[in-house]
């Protein structure tokens, strides 16, 4: 619910009271003394969905251009007529779950802050997820998302779009590219600090952490992620819900991505900057393409209706534009999702190879323990290179011949030839 105040104009008082009357709701009206050009000041409880059609019907008599309005929240309005008026409008066409176009702009431009604040809380955040990922924390990570404020730039320039409003979606895409500026930089410069002054493990390979191989490799599951957070975004502040958990979802779309982006410059990994690059780049665009496509759904529109078809083109151009560099950009996760299934056949097959192999006479005696297998570093066309067997033999059993065999046996099956490593592990029984 909303408490609506408006000033009256001198000259506009009929005009609008017989407007909210003409829309059955109950208002208090209050004198204006102070000798300025307002006469007056009404108030008056409206249900959230009904603020832009009533807002849309005073602008119609001049409100806009000669006064102000004022829409606070509401927590409880006891009021049989008022009752009345909630059904009236659930009833009708404007009865969906939204808050006004006024609304929505000013949330938006909340949610983006000043420039001080913004890049501060995104250099912390982006520092605090880089050195959770080095530590291979879960936690720490996520404690890096919750300060995140990356919500409010791609809501803005979403809402922007929308509504043909040029200015919010330049400080929008502004603060965007700020943004993965600092967060990149920060990260780089720290990953190299803590490097250079062996805070961690001198000669540890990042790529072999579990919380930094997960960024290495994205694939299309990434871009549901980003786009399900584009789309809860967007209807969070359209409902006018708290922001704050979506924006979580959507620091977790960017904020640890861009954070291996710098570990993979500090550690001069040039693989590593490119997978988790294009992953932080189609997470940022995916979430602006749902944002913007989900708010002219819900029904957004320029508040004047000379602008409608400006904004429609705009909108139809800019989710043009969002659309072909994602599907440019999936080239590379279709790539990353055909690599990933390969691998797990390869890997499968390789198994299998290994364990029919010890099922033939003369290995009765040996034990499968483990397979490791390693693959190339390309991310593209990764297959195996190394495979490291760990199998069990009783004490004092001669060791058969056993790498000479899996490796004649795996490559033919593979149809390239690999590194084939056995190693022998005593068991003993009581």
């Amino acid at each position: 619910m909303r408490l609506v105040q408006v000033t009256i104009p001198a000259g506009k008082r009929e005009a609008i009271l017989d407007t909210l009357d003409d829309e059955g709701i109950d208002y208090v009206l209050t004198d204006e003394t102070s000798g300025r050009e307002f006469t007056g000041v009404v108030s008056f409880p409206l249900p959230t969905n009904a603020v832009e059609h009533v807002l849309s019907r005073l602008r119609e008599v001049g409100v806009e251009e000669h006064a102000y309005t004022v829409v606070i929240d509401a927590e409880t309005v006891i009021s049989r007529r008022f009752e009345a008026l909630k059904e009236k409008y659930d009833e009708s066409e404007a009865g969906n779950e939204r808050i006004a176009r006024e609304e929505l702009v000013a949330t938006a431009t909340d949610l983006a802050p000043s420039m001080v604040i913004y890049v501060t809380m995104t250099v912390v955040s982006a520092v605090i997820a880089t050195a959770g990922l080095l530590l291979d924390s879960p936690a720490v990570v996520v404690g890096s998302m919750v300060i995140a404020p990356l919500i409010g730039p791609a809501m803005a320039s979403s809402v922007g779009t929308v509504i043909d409003d040029s200015d919010l979606f330049l400080r929008g895409v502004k603060l965007q590219f700020i943004g993965f500026a600092f967060a990149i930089s920060a990260a780089a410069l720290f990953a190299f600090l803590i490097k250079t002054i062996h805070l961690i493990p001198p000669g540890i390979d990042p790529t072999e952490i579990g919380q930094v191989s997960e960024r290495l490799s994205p694939d299309f599951l990434s871009l549901v992620v980003a786009l399900g957070a584009g789309i809860a975004g967007a209807f969070s502040l359209s409902s006018g819900v708290s922001a704050s958990l979506v924006g979580v979802m959507i620091a977790v779309a960017l904020v640890p991505p861009a954070a291996t982006v710098g570990i993979g410059i500090a550690w001069g990994l040039p693989m590593v900057v490119l997978g988790s690059g294009i992953l932080a780049l189609v997470n940022a665009l995916s979430i602006n393409l749902a944002a913007i496509s989900t708010l002219w759904y819900t029904g957004y529109r320029p508040d004047r209706w000379f602008k409608l078809d400006a904004a429609r083109t705009t909108t139809i151009k800019r989710i043009g534009v969002l659309l072909g560099a994602i599907l440019i950009l999936s080239v590379f996760l279709g790539g990353v999702t055909y690599a990933s299934f390969t691998s797990a056949t390869a890997e499968e097959d390789i198994q299998n190879q290994i364990e029919q192999t010890l099922s033939a006479p003369g290995y009765e005696q040996v034990t499968l323990l483990d397979v490791q297998v390693e693959f190339t570093d390309n991310i593209i066309t990764q297959r195996p290179s190394d495979i490291i067997v760990s199998v069990g033999v009783p004490p004092d059993t001669e060791k058969p011949p056993l790498a000479t065999t899996l490796h004649a046996a795996i490559a033919e099956n593979l149809g390239y030839d690999v590194t084939v490593q056995v190693q022998f592990v005593e068991l003993q029984a009581s």
